[in-house]
C-alpha cells in the first residue's frame, strides 16, 4: 500500500513537471557543423567579445594532438588561452575547483569545451563557479539553481555521444563520498558547438561504441518517457535512426567522415532531445558505476539500456514499437509487442556486435543496496518513466549485471 501511495505522489510530480517544461525557453545552440568547421571557433569567440579563453580539455586528447589542433587555430586567429588538461574521466569538485583557479588568475572571459562529456560537464561548472562565485558546485546540485548567466562557453565535441554541447546538464563525481550527482539549468546550455567530424576520426572503435551507445540511451529515455514533446520525438527519431543504421559501420571504419559527421548530428538530436524530456533509470544507475567504480558513463548506459529497458518493456510497448518503426525495424502490419521485443533484441545485437560485454565487472554485491538507494534517489520523482521502481526492483536489476562467477552465473 504504501508504494502505491508513493507511486500516484511521484506521478503528481510529474505532471506539474511536464507542465512547466512545456513553457521553459529551453535555448538551442548556433551550431558549425561539417568537416573543417573548427575554423570558424574563432571568429565566433570574437564575436562574443571574449578575450581571453580557458580550454577546458583532458591529457588523453592532448597527447592524440587533437589539442594541438585547437591551440593552432586559436594561435592564427591571434586568440590568447590558458590550457587546462587535468579534467578526469569522471570529472570531479576538485578538477572544477582547479580549473577555475585558472580562469581567474589567467584573467579568462570565455570558456571553450573540448572533447567528450567530461571536459564540457567540467566547462560548465567551472563557468558557473565563475559567475556565481558564493555558490558552490554543491549548492547548485539539482534543478535550477545557477543563479547568474555562465560566461560565454563554446563547446567542440571530439566524440559523438553526450550531446553536452546541446544539454541544460553537467554531472560530477565526490571523489570523497564516490557520488555522482547533476546541476540541471538552462543557463548551462552552450550558446555555440562546433561539431567537426574530422575531431572524430582517431577515435578508438571501443569508444566510438560506447559514446554511440550514450546518443542512443539519449534518444530512447526521452522518447520513452513522460515529458516527450512533438519536438523530443523528431529529435529522438532521427537520432536512432542515423544510430541504428551508422553507429556499427563506423565502429569498423573510423576514417568514414560521412558516417561521423552522422553520427556528431545524432548526438546532438538526442541531447536535444533529453535536455527538454530527461531521461530515465538508466542513467540514474549509470551515474552510480561510474562514481563508485569510475566506469564510463557511455559503457555504463549500453551494458544497463537493455535490462532497463525489458523491465518497463509492457508499459513503453507503444512508444518502443513506434521508435521501432521509424528506425526502421518495422512497419504498421507489425504489432506493438512484436517491435517493441525487436527493439530491445537489435540494442542487444548491437552491443555483441561491438564487443561490449553484458555485465559490469566492477559491481560487488555488498554495494548493490547503496547502489539501489542512491539511484532511485537520482530517478524518483524527477524521471519520468513509463514504469517506476522500488528498491527491491532496482537491485535485483542491479544482480542481473553482476560479472560471471567460477560457478557460470
Amino acid at each position: 500500500m504504501f508504494w502505491e501511495l508513493q507511486k500516484a505522489s511521484y506521478r503528481a510530480i510529474q505532471v506539474v513537471m511536464k507542465g512547466v517544461l512545456r513553457i521553459l525557453p529551453v535555448p538551442v545552440p548556433e551550431i558549425f557543423a561539417g568537416a573543417g568547421s573548427l575554423a570558424k571557433l574563432p571568429a565566433s569567440i570574437r564575436a562574443h567579445g571574449v578575450g581571453r579563453v580557458l580550454v577546458v580539455t583532458d591529457k588523453g586528447l592532448a597527447a592524440a594532438g587533437l589539442v594541438q589542433r585547437l591551440s593552432d587555430s586559436l594561435e592564427e586567429a591571434g586568440i590568447p588561452f590558458t590550457l587546462f588538461d587535468d579534467v578526469q574521466p569522471n570529472p570531479t569538485l576538485q578538477n572544477v575547483e582547479e580549473g577555475l583557479r585558472l580562469y581567474e588568475s589567467n584573467e579568462c572571459d570565455g570558456i571553450v569545451a573540448f572533447g567528450g562529456g567530461s571536459p564540457m560537464d567540467c566547462a560548465k561548472l567551472i563557468g558557473a563557479r565563475a559567475t556565481n562565485p558564493k555558490r558552490s558546485v554543491q549548492d547548485m546540485r539539482g534543478l535550477f539553481k545557477v543563479r547568474k548567466k555562465l560566461p560565454p562557453l563554446l563547446a567542440v565535441p571530439t566524440t559523438a555521444g553526450t550531446g553536452s554541447e546541446t544539454t541544460a546538464a553537467a554531472v560530477i563525481s565526490d571523489p570523497e563520498s564516490h557520488e555522482k550527482f547533476a546541476v540541471v539549468d538552462l543557463k548551462l546550455v552552450p550558446p555555440v558547438a562546433v561539431l567537426d567530424p574530422e575531431l572524430m576520426l582517431g577515435l578508438p572503435p571501443h569508444i566510438t561504441a560506447a559514446t554511440g551507445m550514450d546518443a542512443l540511451t539519449h534518444a530512447v529515455e526521452s522518447y520513452i518517457g513522460g515529458y516527450k514533446t512533438r519536438f523530443t520525438d523528431e529529435n529522438g527519431e532521427k537520432a536512432t535512426r542515423i544510430i541504428f543504421e551508422d553507429l556499427e559501420a563506423v565502429y569498423r571504419d573510423g576514417s568514414d567522415l560521412d558516417r561521423r559527421n552522422n553520427m556528431a548530428l545524432a548526438s546532438f538530436y538526442a541531447g536535444s532531445a533529453f535536455t527538454r524530456a530527461y531521461v530515465g533509470y538508466v542513467h540514474a544507475i549509470a551515474h552510480n558505476m561510474g562514481g563508485l567504480y569510475g566506469v564510463p558513463h557511455g559503457l555504463a548506459n549500453a551494458i544497463i539500456l537493455p535490462h532497463v529497458l525489458r523491465f518497463s518493456r509492457k508499459e513503453a510497448e507503444k512508444k518502443l514499437a513506434d521508435l521501432a518503426r521509424a528506425s526502421g525495424l518495422g512497419t504498421e502490419t507489425d504489432s506493438d509487442e512484436e517491435l517493441s521485443h525487436r527493439f530491445i533484441q537489435r540494442i542487444e545485437e548491437m552491443n555483441r556486435n561491438m564487443d561490449i560485454p553484458t555485465f559490469i565487472k566492477e559491481i560487488q554485491e555488498e554495494d548493490i543496496p547503496l547502489i539501489a538507494e542512491r539511484a532511485l534517489k537520482e530517478g524518483n520523482p524527477e524521471y519520468p518513466v513509463p514504469r517506476l521502481m522500488n528498491r527491491q526492483e532496482c537491485e535485483a536489476l542491479v544482480r542481473q549485471m553482476l560479472p560471471p562467477t567460477d560457478e557460470g552465473r
